[in-house]
C-alpha cells in the first residue's frame, strides 16, 4: 500500500494525497483507536475524525475535543475534510473522492473502494466532541487510484469475511500463489448477482489474475 502510493502512512487521514484523491485508513477492530462503522449494507461509511497529537506535558488527547485547527489557525486533517464535506453538501463543489483502506488484521490492509465524501458533523462520545464523516460508495467512477487498486470496486466486503478469506487462502493468490498486490475477488461478480456477504463467493487473486478475469467478463 505504501509502495503503491509512494508515501509512508503515518496517520489515518490524508487530504489530497493526489490532486484528485484523498485517502482514509479505517478499522472496525475491537482495539481500534477510533469508532468507524459501515452502514446500509456496505454502501455508507461513517468515519471518525482524529485526535490531536499526543505531546509531552499536554492532556490526554482522548479527553479533549478533536481539533478543527491548530493553535496557529491552520486547518487540521479534520478541518480540511470537514471543509470539503460541507462545501459538497451545500453544492459549492463536487464531493471529494476518497480511497478507503481497512485494517483487518495486524499488518493486513484491504482496499474497501472509492467513496464520495458527502457530509460531516460533530457529536459527543460521552467525554468530548468528535468529528464524524459520511462517505457513500462510488462504484460508478471507473477510475484507477494506483497500480495496486486498478480494479473497479463494486460492493464492500465485510471485514469478517475478508479475514476469513485471508486465513483460508493463506494470504496468497489462489491461482499462482503470489503474496503481493492481492485483491478480494468475487468468484461470481457482484454485478451478476454474486454475494459480498459470504466467504464462499470471495477469494484472493493477485492483480494480474484478477485483471485477466475482469477482461473475460462481459
Amino acid at each position: 500500500m505504501c509502495q503503491a502510493w509512494s508515501v509512508s502512512f503515518q496517520h489515518g487521514m490524508h487530504f489530497h494525497l493526489r490532486p484528485d484523491l484523498s485517502v482514509l485508513l479505517m478499522s472496525q477492530r475491537s482495539n481500534a483507536p477510533y469508532k468507524d462503522s459501515v452502514e446500509e449494507n456496505g454502501k455508507v461509511l461513517v468515519y471518525e475524525g482524529h485526535d490531536a497529537p499526543k505531546t509531552k506535558g499536554t492532556p490526554n488527547p482522548k479527553t479533549i475535543d478533536q481539533p478543527r485547527s491548530t493553535s496557529n489557525s491552520i486547518l487540521t486533517r479534520n478541518g480540511l475534510f470537514e471543509q470539503a464535506a460541507l462545501e459538497a453538501k451545500n453544492g459549492k463543489r463536487q464531493p471529494e473522492i476518497v480511497a478507503v483502506y481497512e485494517k483487518i488484521h495486524v499488518g493486513i490492509w484491504a482496499f474497501n473502494g472509492f467513496f464520495r465524501l458527502t457530509d460531516c458533523w460533530q457529536q459527543s462520545d460521552g467525554v468530548r466532541s468528535v468529528f464524524k464523516f459520511r462517505l457513500k460508495l462510488a462504484d460508478d467512477l471507473g477510475i484507477k487510484a494506483t497500480a495496486a487498486d486498478a480494479l473497479p470496486q463494486t460492493r464492500m466486503i465485510p471485514s469478517m469475511v475478508k479475514l476469513i478469506v485471508w486465513k483460508r487462502d493463506a494470504g496468497r493468490c489462489v491461482i499462482c500463489g503470489a503474496t503481493d498486490n492481492l485483491h478480494f475477488d468475487h468468484d461470481l461478480p457482484y454485478s451478476k448477482g454474486g454475494s459480498s456477504l459470504t466467504e464462499k463467493n470471495i477469494r484472493l487473486l493477485c492483480a494480474r489474475h484478477n485483471l485477466s478475469k475482469s477482461d473475460k467478463i462481459q
